[in-house]
């Protein structure tokens, strides 16, 4: 368990605050690249890290990143013509480029000086991957621009989707890290064994720590030896693993590497970036599976709310749980992987009082991860380098699962899988 006071250091990510101090020294996916389908098309609000911002791809397509509201009188730039590399503010027509400087100021006298005196904040963006990128920190610690591995991947074998979440992102963010959990909130057809993770409901967990955060493997036990699953955290909001789900001798390896990138909007509320990569070159996204996955996992366009990337199925409605399927089909009566997991993690609060807790051995990722958490809050405080960084540390890891025999080290036998392709 953390004490009150370390699960407000880890949960907290406003300015100022040693969480949001330290998440800002990160690059963050602030909005998908179809979000903004087209050269000077409107502006879109964007909210991160407790920050109201508007995003807008520009005459050249570059991508800008201002502060929400013209610096005149606060009038909301959402509303601003988006127009010749800029923003314009239909109030009074002053207009920023996307390094925050203020190019015309018509309302006022030709010549003034005033236009040069007035800035709005900026932050440096990019696309790659089908995310824009944003980094909210200080200018001279910028790092690298990221570069994971389904980053680099042809567009034909990648895919990434968003869904709002409403809690904290630690708390989203731990979901993800466990494992053991999968076993049982989404165990969707009760009494079956298709599924590997039905075989063993209690994993065998080993955690190592990385200069990007650390790696684990799941060990479960399987009828035909043993079900490995390595996962990755790459602090401070992503984790990668790979899922092969069932195990009938033909296939054994991932039908595909997923991931996600809990994106802190504020203290209470999370973007989900869910990212699905083909593992191999013969793996290419087919669009009709990738929906279907989608639906599937409950976070679908069919399963969201038209215009938005809130689910139907939601706290107003208790995830539309069916008591009856709870009893005979699936263990949590709900529909959709997301869905569950939304049900479970937005049900404890919007953050949740990990004082409160009794934690066991299935839990030792999540403790991990707690603690490289408040151990780098305390780095960035002294200036110190952080993990993750420097994309070196991550650039050539991957997730991967697969069925080894029982007397296999898994280290050893699955070490190129563990290695990236793309």
């Amino acid at each position: 368990m953390l004490s009150v006071t370390e699960n407000e250091r880890i949960t907290r990510v406003g300015k100022g605050t040693p969480g949001g101090e330290y998440l800002r020294r990160f690059w963050w996916p602030v909005c998908l690249s179809k979000e903004l389908p087209e050269a000077d098309g409107a502006p879109l609000r964007v909210r991160i890290l407790g920050e109201d911002l508007i995003a807008y791809r520009a005459t050249d397509n570059s991508v800008g990143l201002l502060d929400a509201y013209c610096p005149h009188r606060r009038a909301p730039l959402f509303f601003g013509r988006n127009e010749e590399c800029g923003i314009r503010c239909v109030y009074h027509g002053w207009k920023f480029d996307r390094h925050g400087d203020c190019v015309d100021m018509p309302s006022e006298p030709a010549g003034t000086t005033l236009q040069a005196k007035v800035k709005i904040p900026a932050y440096p963006a990019f696309e790659k991957g089908g995310v824009i990128w944003a980094y909210l920190g200080a200018k001279d610690k910028q790092p690298e621009a990221p570069d994971y591995e389904w980053m680099r991947a042809p567009q034909t074998h990648r895919y990434v989707s968003k869904t709002f979440e409403n809690c904290n992102w630690v708390q989203a963010l731990e979901g993800g890290l466990d494992t053991a959990h999968s076993s049982f909130a989404h165990n969707n057809k009760l009494g079956h064994r298709d599924n590997l993770r039905q075989h063993d409901k209690s994993p065998h967990l080993d955690v190592e720590r990385t200069d990007y955060g650390y790696y684990y493997a799941s060990t479960r036990k399987v009828d035909a030896g043993k079900y490995i699953r390595v996962y990755h955290y790459v602090m401070p909001a992503q984790q990668m693993r790979a899922s092969i789900i069932g195990y009938e001798g033909t296939r054994n390896r991932p039908a595909r590497l997923d991931g996600h990138i809990w994106v802190p909007i504020d203290d209470n509320t999370t973007f989900v970036y869910n990212i699905m990569c083909a593992p191999h070159q013969e793996d290419e996204l087919i669009p009709d599976a990738v929906e279907a996955r989608e639906v599937a996992a409950g976070r679908g366009e069919v399963n969201n709310i038209p215009g938005t990337f809130r689910l139907k199925r939601n706290q107003s409605n208790d995830y539309l749980i069916d008591r009856q399927m709870q009893k005979t089909q699936n263990y949590t009566g709900i529909q959709g992987v997301n869905t569950q997991d939304f049900a479970l993690q937005e049900g404890m609060g919007h953050i949740v009082d990990r004082s409160k807790e009794f934690l066991g051995t299935s839990d030792k990722a999540i403790v991990a991860m707690r603690r490289l958490l408040l151990e780098q809050m305390t780095v960035n405080e002294k200036g110190e380098t952080l993990r993750a960084l420097n994309p070196d540390t991550y650039r050539t890891i991957r997730a991967y699962d697969r069925v080894i025999p029982a007397d296999q080290d898994w280290k050893v036998a699955m070490k190129k899988d563990l290695e990236a392709i793309w």
